[in-house]
């Protein structure tokens, strides 16, 4: 069995064995202890075998999923799904860039799953058996290190110029002497030196990975022109040369840290929104045996046929049809809407769904992955999976600029060798030109504009998380919203207020307070329901009943309630309840989902910008065409599930558009994780908030013509900054290649030219609102 460098396989259970097909111990089996710490550990390689960690589908192909090392950019995604798809076994391979984890799938006949990864780890790549923990903990240590690199490079910097400051000084004006000189040059190289080698580990270490693997990096270029200035600089303070480096060298590495740590932070933050979707799963099922006794056992042992009973506040852990009960279930899962649904014997149910008001008894006819639930987080992985080939600008920079980087020093070194017949000063032009040449301000192109624009957004009560949303939302001109806690703010409140007496009210509302159905705690907000405690009947499906004063009192439907279709005639449609006091006439309490502050203004704004604008319900048909009438929302779309939302979008997007989700619920996640880009308020469903790319605070839905402007106006900076980072190298290259930039120069000339893009950057924050388009 071929054998793979695995990391620390701490997603298995701490204490058990696990038989590993290999000879990691003399047993056949590697043992795990409880002290296996996956941040300890992490840089620690086992050789195992990875056939413990491979899963079949429904189909019988064999899948894995790991996790993968060294990413930095889109081009490491391309090399590593090129490298896997190039073996005809290999069905499917995908990275997600944002949780850098790895999709797998072949045909598992006579393949070997050792020998199918290896060229991934002799490309650099190091695997590591996925679990959700140890990235979270990986990806803390790490932005822990780079914050701690950037710490001691910013240290460094600042007193190394100072210093450097000093000499410059003393060479301008000839007042100091060589023994000072060489003094404050001995002190710059003791606060240089530990400083470049702590702080440009994570260059250090990535450009050693790459060339191993026989292959370049952005890091290549960074770290030979560090060393070469730092090692340089030394031979010129102990040979007592006037001019020393250092400062160039710790001065770009803080420069290049900023942007690395900026790049990590914001990865570190996207977790998967499917893992987290997969928190709703149930756990165990209590299923019901042949002697009519009750075991609670681990949801996976539940087999379709299987009898299981479903207690109230539970989530249920399969598909199947109701065989005995009524109840309301809390359904938002799939239609998104606050209101449950009644449901009795010979009613579909599914995975994930929230049992409210009575026990149920269901026969489970999907389980596991084949749920609903598991379909959705389907829906989202490949949403998911397919967002990571999304390719940045400076990453397809990335893939030549490097090579050219070192052609070009390589070339300014032998031609003044040549020319000038000393390799001192040969190497000296190479350096230069590598500072000079050295991606600072091309890498930080981007990033500054994030943290502005993230900064201004942020200030407005809206969160960016996705490090390259805004790049993805300058592009939009499709807008798709959800009804429910979107357009409207899924509350509903009473509408019919004057027409109900107090008393009435009240009454109704203390019967109200004993339960948990979205219209019964409408009804205890409206009303005070402060007096003597009643005794109260919930009916699952029906309503609520009580006694007071020796007569019948009755909250519920119409037939609950006694109303015939003669007294409900005329009524208002929408969701409503009915007080019924016996021998009395019934009251009809209406109620209404309220519209978000500025919605109206808001879609107003966005079509006069030039915006298609969709709306999309899992609601019904009645409700959505008044909210769609009352908005003037001309294309709307009523009872749409989740995959009949994610197909909309996959409609519109082979249409050549470019679609800005934007919704809460959780049924509304696999469509945001689908999107182009997506945004969801904060009052959105905790799931829905993950996959989305952006959330915004508040109530008012301004804030999404808001985002849209920022977004576009970073596009432009982001552009500008290339074209001032492109525009500098055209200069500055020739200048150096001539001989014309000492390496002193050609550090100062890197950090201005970084300066420059940071200030352009700023500009965003001075900008006014404007127009979008």
């Amino acid at each position: 069995m071929g054998e793979i460098a695995l990391k620390n396989p701490t997603n298995l259970a701490a204490g058990r064995s696990y038989d590993l097909g290999g000879d990691c111990c003399s047993s056949g089996a590697m043992v795990l202890n409880e002290a296996t710490s996956p941040a300890a550990d992490f840089d620690d390689f086992v050789s195992a075998d990875p056939t413990a960690f491979v899963e079949s589908d429904q189909d019988g192909n064999a899948i894995l999923h790991t996790l993968v090392e060294n990413m930095h950019c889109a081009n490491c995604i391309k090399t590593i799904e090129q490298t896997l798809k190039s073996n005809p076994a290999v069905l499917d391979a995908r990275v997600n860039f944002s949780t850098r984890r790895l999709f797998l799938r072949w045909l598992p006949d006579g393949v070997d799953v050792g020998e199918l990864v290896k060229p991934i780890i002799a490309l650099g790549y190091p695997l590591t058996p996925y679990n959700p923990a140890m990235i979270i903990s990986a990806a803390a240590e790490e932005n822990a290190r780079l914050l701690r690199a950037l710490a001691v490079a910013g240290f460094a910097a600042a007193n190394v110029m100072l210093l450097s400051v000093s000499v410059w000084a003393g060479l301008f004006s000839e007042d100091m002497g060589p023994a000072t000189r060489d003094f404050l040059h001995w002190i710059s190289a003791m606060v240089a030196l530990p400083a470049v080698a702590y702080a440009g580990q994570p260059f250090f270490k990535s450009a050693v990975a790459a060339l191993r693997a026989g292959r370049l990096n952005m890091d290549v270029p960074i770290s030979l022109a560090v060393v070469l200035a730092a090692g340089m600089s030394l031979a010129e303070t102990v040979q007592g040369g006037e001019y020393v480096y250092f400062d160039a060298s710790v001065t770009l590495l803080f420069f290049l840290l900023i942007g690395r740590y900026l790049d990590n932070a914001a990865r570190s933050k996207a977790r998967s929104a499917a893992e987290r979707l997969l928190l709703l799963k149930a756990v165990a099922a209590t299923i019901i045996q042949k002697d009519g006794s009750l075991k609670t056992v681990p949801v996976e042992a539940v087999t379709p046929g299987t009898h299981v009973k479903i207690m109230v506040g539970d989530r249920l852990p399969v598909d199947g049809v109701i065989v005995q009960g009524r109840s309301d279930l809390d359904v938002s899962l799939i239609t998104g809407e606050s209101l449950p649904s009644v449901v009795s014997a010979g009613d579909n149910v599914f995975a994930g769904t929230l049992n409210l008001s009575a026990p149920l008894e269901i026969e489970a006819t999907k389980t596991g992955d084949n749920t609903l639930l598991g379909d959705i987080v389907r829906l989202m992985e490949a949403a998911e999976q397919g967002r990571a080939k999304y390719v940045r600008l400076a990453d397809r920079i990335a893939g030549f600029y490097a090579p050219a980087v070192h052609i070009l020093a390589a070339g300014t070194f032998i031609g003044w060798w040549i020319l000038a017949g000393s390799w001192q000063n040969a190497l000296m032009q190479a350096v230069a030109v590598l500072i000079i040449t050295c991606p600072c301000a091309l890498g930080l192109a981007v990033p500054v504009v994030q943290v502005v624009a993230s900064g201004r957004l942020l200030m407005k009560g809206i969160l960016v998380k996705a490090a390259d949303g805004l790049e993805r939302l300058a592009e939009v001109d499709t807008i798709v919203f959800d009804k429910t806690g979107t357009l409207t703010e899924g509350r509903l409140d009473l509408v019919n207020r004057d027409e109900i007496t107090s008393a009435h009210l009240d009454l109704a509302a203390r019967i109200a307070r004993n339960s948990r159905h979205p219209l019964a705690r409408a009804v205890a907000r409206a009303g005070k329901g402060a007096a003597e405690y009643l005794e109260v009947e919930e009916c699952p499906g029906e309503g609520l009943k009580a006694q007071l004063n020796g007569k019948v009192i009755r909250l519920g439907n119409r037939n609950f309630c006694h109303v015939s279709d003669d007294a409900a005639s005329g009524k208002a449609p929408g969701p409503e309840l009915w007080l019924k006091i016996e021998n009395e006439d019934a009251i009809q309490f209406r109620f209404r989902d309220r519209l978000r502050p500025g919605a109206h203004a808001a879609i107003e704004n966005l079509k006069a910008l030039g915006f298609k604008i969709d709306l999309l319900s899992g609601d019904r048909k009645a409700v959505v065409a008044e909210l769609a009438e009352a908005l003037g929302i001309e294309n709307w779309y009523a009872q749409k599930k989740p995959e009949d939302k994610v197909a909309h979008l996959k409609s519109l997007e082979a249409k050549g558009h470019k679609v800005l989700m934007v919704g809460d619920g959780l049924n509304d996640a696999p469509a945001l994780a689908s999107a182009h880009v997506s945004l969801s308020p904060a009052s959105a469903a905790d799931i829905s908030q993950t996959a989305a790319d952006f959330v915004f605070q508040g109530r008012n839905l301004s804030a999404v013509a808001e985002t849209i402007h920022v977004a576009r106006a970073s596009k432009r900076l982001i552009f500008q900054n290339f074209s001032l980072a492109f525009l500098y190298n055209a200069i500055a290259i020739p200048l150096a290649v001539a001989g014309l930039v000492t390496p002193l120069i050609a550090a100062v000339a890197m950090s201005a030219s970084s300066l420059v893009v940071c200030l352009n950057s700023l500009r965003l924050r001075m900008e006014r609102r404007g127009a979008t388009r």
